[in-house]
């Protein structure tokens, strides 16, 4: 994806020579930005909606997550702007801009502060709550002050998010990339031999195919499952980030679709045998049926490398997510200085600010799963699906066609309809619940 006449690129150094990005390095660092916590929660959404359902759901919003970031693409190159914000000003004008950085800010320090949370959780546990668990760190070496949760995510800080996050070019990170995607088929192949073993001895019970209602699940509960994929497939925050430093826009449309593939595989696959794994019993979020004790050494060493391989997917995750998240939020507040990766004072500040900000977050509020799952209905909804459709149809370049406004109709009324229904469902029960 390379940059429109005229236009500048916001991440690197003008007078340095551009090393383009290869399509093998986008494929890893488009994969990780879709795969981040949401995979967590797939199993759960086979046991809302069923087998089928669930698989077609993932097909349906994968293409559309395609569709969307062609929209994006398309229109970013018949115009000057070079970021997703700049494509919304276009369009929108300030309000555009404006809203599309709030929305990044919102859903990307959101995870950043839930990556935390899980990694504590794994590393450490959470005896906050009546159902506490230790971590693993906990399991193997007795509660010290050192695998306390404070300092086992300041220990991770420190030592890993904050190397990768000075990294000033989203092509440095596809080494890390690589390694995360390799985590997350560690992840799925490890439950998958686990859900097949348990076949084998005849200890998984049949999944359902179709979403059975009954007083427990009625049907407006089922669109809750759909912010939760629409989440997980999530990544047009950083489209434009990893697009520019390659050499031609095709490449990009390239990366895409091999990681959308690549990534709708493991999401069914980890949602299908983690369903026949656990069952009904299937927890919203997976990794606390792995913290379940086995009955035997072989299990409880299986569930601590499927716990500690995640929580290591989730630190490579990490620098990602905050790339874009610090490049919204400097063009936030400082939209006329200089390229934020040539002005290294800014852009340390930035840095630190955004771990220290994370960090105390995670420490302060060790449970948001509820500030998460709003994530997928609100601020995730309008990047994915909501402001690529608005700008096909707002079509300031004349290059919309009738099949791109068919689409871009299409897919802004369902993503409308179903976050009014999950954001309305969500409000009932967390009431319902607590009264």
């Amino acid at each position: 994806m390379s940059p429109a006449v005229g236009a500048r690129v916001p991440l690197l150094p003008k007078n340095k020579p551009v090393r383009r990005a290869t399509v093998s390095g986008a494929v890893f660092n488009v994969s990780t930005s879709i795969i981040g916590a949401g995979i967590m929660s797939i199993p759960a959404t086979l046991k809302v909606l069923g087998v089928i359902p669930a698989f077609l759901l993932i097909v349906i919003i994968a293409f559309l997550a395609d569709v969307s970031v062609e929209f994006l693409m398309r229109f970013t190159h018949s115009g000057e702007s070079t970021t997703y914000a700049g494509v919304m000003r276009e369009s929108f004008g300030q309000v555009g801009s404006v809203a599309t950085q709030i929305c990044v800010m919102i859903t990307n320090l959101g995870c950043l502060i839930m990556y935390q949370i899980i990694i504590g959780d794994v590393l450490s546990g959470n005896g906050s709550s009546g159902t506490g668990h230790s971590g693993v760190l906990q399991e193997w070496f007795g509660i010290q002050w050192w695998n306390s949760r404070d300092i086992a995510i300041l220990f991770t800080l420190v030592f890993i998010f904050l190397p990768l996050v000075l990294l000033r070019r989203v092509e440095s990170l596809k080494y890390s990339s690589a390694i995360a995607v390799l985590l997350a088929v560690v992840f799925v192949g490890i439950s998958s031999a686990m859900a097949i073993y348990a076949i084998f001895e005849g200890k998984t019970s049949n999944p359902k195919l179709i979403p059975s209602l009954d007083k427990q699940t009625s049907f407006f509960d089922l669109f809750t499952a759909v912010p939760v994929i629409v989440t997980a497939f999530t990544f047009h925050f950083n489209v434009h980030p990893i697009g520019f430093e390659l050499g031609k826009p095709s490449d990009m449309i390239s990366a895409v679709r091999i990681s959308l593939v690549l990534c709708a595989a493991i999401y069914f696959s980890i949602g299908l045998f983690g369903y026949l794994l656990f069952g009904d019993a299937i927890m919203s979020d997976i990794l606390v049926n792995f913290d379940k004790s086995s009955d035997s050494a072989m299990g409880a060493l299986l569930n601590d490398v499927v716990r500690l391989s995640y929580a290591l997917h989730l630190m490579l995750v990490f620098p990602l997510l905050n790339f874009s998240l610090r490049v919204n939020l400097d063009e936030l507040l400082f939209p006329k200085k200089p390229l934020l990766a040539t002005d290294t004072r800014r852009f340390v500040i930035l840095t630190l600010g955004l771990l220290v900000f994370s960090y105390l977050a995670a420490i302060a509020f060790p449970n948001i799963w509820y500030i998460f799952q709003f994530l997928g209905s609100t601020s995730a909804v309008c990047l994915a699906f909501i402001f690529p459709g608005a700008i096909v149809l707002r079509d300031v370049h004349g290059i919309s066609t009738r099949r791109d406004r068919i689409m871009a109709t299409i897919m802004v009324f369902l993503a409308v309809v179903t976050s009014a229904i999950a954001i309305s469902t969500n409000i009932y029960n967390f009431f319902g619940t607590k009264s």
